[in-house]
């Protein structure tokens, strides 16, 4: 198969017709100019920030985290955050430094078996998934941790091993016992199969959906890209589930169950005064992830996560255009609801620019690849 997708009843797909699958998972709003995708999300925030009276009113959606998560927020300090009842489900991290002390750190856990390898290697301050690595070796770990700047906090993440992988988007008003889930997502990353003839690069570029977009995939695989691989071997083109690393995505809101949202519910509120935002999971099946079982959750996001399940193929721009403003508005809705009831005051429109800016500079220090 494919990708994962295909083994879901629910996309009523087969090994047959997997292949074709992937054709259609290329469509023309895909990789369109930022400007052209969150242009008029830029206009959408200024309007909502004039009618609420506060540009920045949306970041008190979850007052505990920095910008309400809009911008420059610590994944390790979320996840710190979290009750006894979301904690069980959070996959296993530790927060390290770059630098001789982060080195030093990651070989005590390898040798006390803290983590044990494939791992995964990340900043605390992301965005889009930069910087997300699947580590194989200690080597590999050592080489990774030293290609930051001394003193970066970086995340050592356990590797879970289950195939799916999803974003649910919850979202909570302040006054309601219960939050909704207002989207999830399924992500999947695509894939060659080696003929033990052609080369990696001759497979990415015969690929329906890769040889599109080669310029996507090939620099986390230039190592790799004049090998060979085996008759058979299946490879990732992508590790991390993220749309601008070249994942593909599947709207599966439909397949929300209310025993999924009462156990997501519950997670959620464990964590003190989160309203708006994404989890990132990884699931071993369709059926145990309805009955809100056998997951696990890499990261919880705030305000700024994107509601995923608009980079679906076939989405046209305005579609994708009302499903941000839809999202973003709510962020304005809860923020200026705990604006109201709790007297809180947001840090402002500038504070929010100058973290903003702070993320951006941090980011470019990060390695490429």
């Amino acid at each position: 198969m494919t990708d994962y997708l295909s083994s879901f009843d629910s996309f009523q797909l087969n090994q047959n017709n997997a292949r074709q699958h992937d054709t259609t998972i290329w469509w023309e709003n895909e990789f369109l100019s930022d400007w052209i995708i969150y242009g008029p999300v830029v206009l959408f925030w200024i309007v909502c920030g004039l009618w609420y009276r506060d540009f920045a009113v949306a970041t008190l959606a979850n007052p505990r985290i920095t910008t309400g998560g809009l911008c420059n927020e610590s994944k390790s300090h979320i996840l710190a955050q979290a009750g006894r009842a979301a904690q069980e489900f959070i996959a296993p991290w530790r927060l390290i430094q770059a630098g001789k002390s982060g080195t030093d750190q990651a070989c005590a856990m390898i040798e006390k078996g803290e983590f044990i390898f494939p791992l995964v290697l990340k900043p605390d301050v992301g965005c889009k998934g930069v910087g997300v690595r699947l580590i194989d070796m200690k080597d590999e770990l050592l080489e990774n941790i030293n290609s930051y700047e001394e003193g970066t906090p970086l995340i050592i993440q356990e590797f879970i091993e289950h195939e799916g992988e999803a974003g649910i988007f919850y979202s909570r008003l302040p006054h309601s016992d219960q939050g909704e889930i207002l989207s999830m997502t399924f992500k999947a990353s695509p894939t060659v199969i080696g003929d033990g003839v052609s080369t990696l690069n001759e497979l990415l570029l015969a690929h329906p959906r890769a040889g599109k977009i080669p310029h996507v995939y090939t620099p986390r695989l230039k190592k790799r890209l004049a090998t060979v691989p085996v008759k058979g071997e299946i490879v990732p083109l992508v590790f991390t589930g993220n749309h601008s690393k070249g994942s593909v995505f599947q709207d599966a809101t439909h397949l929300v169950t209310p025993t999924l949202l009462r156990k997501i519910d519950d997670i959620m509120k464990a964590f003190p005064d989160f309203h708006h935002g994404r989890l990132d999971l990884r699931f071993s099946s369709l059926g145990k992830l309805q009955q809100g079982e056998d997951f696990s959750i890499l990261e919880v996001n705030g305000i700024g996560s994107e509601p995923i399940h608009m980079w679906s193929a076939g989405t046209s721009l305005w579609n994708m255009y009302k499903i941000q403003f839809r999202f973003y508005g709510r962020a304005f809705q809860i923020g200026n609801l705990i604006r109201r009831q709790r007297r809180y005051k947001s840090a402002g429109a500038f504070d929010m620019l100058r973290e903003w800016r702070q993320q951006t500079a941090r980011i470019k220090t990060y390695p490429a690849y």
